[in-house]
């Protein structure tokens, strides 16, 4: 099969490359997935770059980068259902702690990874349901249920953030949302109640005052240390912060005491590592919402297999207006 693989850290073009790989037979427990899309993530990008902490060269000597995807079951190991083969699915954790992952034209791994897509959801919104969807999902639902609740969504024009605030305002919350000037008109068309620019002036109260003078119940935040003072200040007592990046300030300084005194959940999220129940519970909030049509997930490009550092380019450059898929058998 056509795979994207690297070898060392660096550019994408200078380490993103195309090669012939070997078609994983699935063995016990496993499925293979024909793959249609792959979903290219900021987690991806950083990956290939190097630029984890602490981390200095690649896992495994080979990888297929990617962590999402969506495609058709096309073969299955002992233990699985034959039935399975044919049936649509989309992929998490595809290249999570595991060398080969979604920017190949096949995957093979675990079959609870593969998740039935309902027949009335595009392969395209499959593959962006892994990374941004789950994290969305449980960044404003992992404290439960947000009806007749306050939602702040910090950086709301961002893929995870657009979905958070579509499932806020599903969920019954009253949404209230950060982003840049430009994509004002976006944020609202996806149901914010009240957007408001980074750069307003006093934030802090204007967010209380865009909720009738009342503290912010949860608040999705993508950027915890540029963000966690006015956080701290606007949160309610017993609130909670589902924090998912902090890449403008990795090492923040946070105001403990207003913090502590009103006992604030920092509910730090790496949706990697969530557990079975919570996921669970957040593919069939995000399947729910798709099904009832509360959640659109906007797709800025997409691009061929060959083309995937053009992709991984796009994703590091920023402002994006929607997710950027590779096609994995173009």
């Amino acid at each position: 099969m056509r795979a994207i693989t690297y070898s060392v850290f660096g550019p994408a073009r200078d380490v993103l490359e195309l090669h012939d790989v070997a078609l994983a037979e699935p063995q016990a427990g496993e499925v293979r997935v024909r793959l249609a899309f792959s979903g290219v993530n900021p987690s991806d990008v950083k990956a290939r770059a190097g630029t984890r902490p602490g981390v200095i060269k690649p896992a495994f000597p080979t990888i297929i980068p990617h962590s999402d995807g969506a495609g058709v079951i096309e073969a299955v190991g002992a233990g699985i259902d034959q039935e399975r083969v044919g049936q649509r699915v989309w992929i998490w954790n595809g290249q999570w702690q595991r060398p080969f992952g979604t920017a190949a034209q096949a995957i093979t791994l675990p079959a609870h990874q593969a998740v039935p897509l309902p027949n009335d959801i595009s392969l395209e919104t499959g593959a962006i349901l892994g990374i941004p969807g789950l994290t969305a999902c449980h960044a404003v639902f992992g404290g439960g249920a947000v009806a007749g609740e306050s939602v702040l969504i910090q950086g709301g024009a961002g893929t995870v953030g657009m979905l958070a605030v579509q499932l806020a305002k599903w969920g019954g919350a009253r949404v209230i949302a950060t982003c840049s000037e430009r994509d004002h008109d976006r944020v609202v068309r996806a149901g914010a109640d009240t957007v408001l620019p980074y750069g307003t002036q006093d934030l802090a109260n204007a967010v209380v005052d865009a909720n009738e003078g009342h503290p912010i119940d949860t608040i999705v935040e993508v950027e915890f240390g540029h963000n966690i003072a006015v956080d701290a200040d606007i949160v309610a007592p017993n609130g909670r912060i589902a924090v998912y990046g902090s890449a403008k300030e990795m090492n923040p300084t946070v105001p403990f005491g207003p913090l502590l005194f009103k006992a604030v959940n920092i509910d730090v999220l790496l949706i990697y590592l969530l557990q079975a129940g919570p996921r669970e519970q957040a593919v069939t909030r995000l399947h729910d919402a798709l099904r009832e049509g509360a959640l659109d997930c906007p797709v800025q490009q997409i691009v061929a297999l060959s083309e995937t550092p053009a992709a991984h380019e796009a994703v590091e450059a920023g402002g994006r207006t929607g997710a950027v898929l590779i096609d994995c058998q173009a």
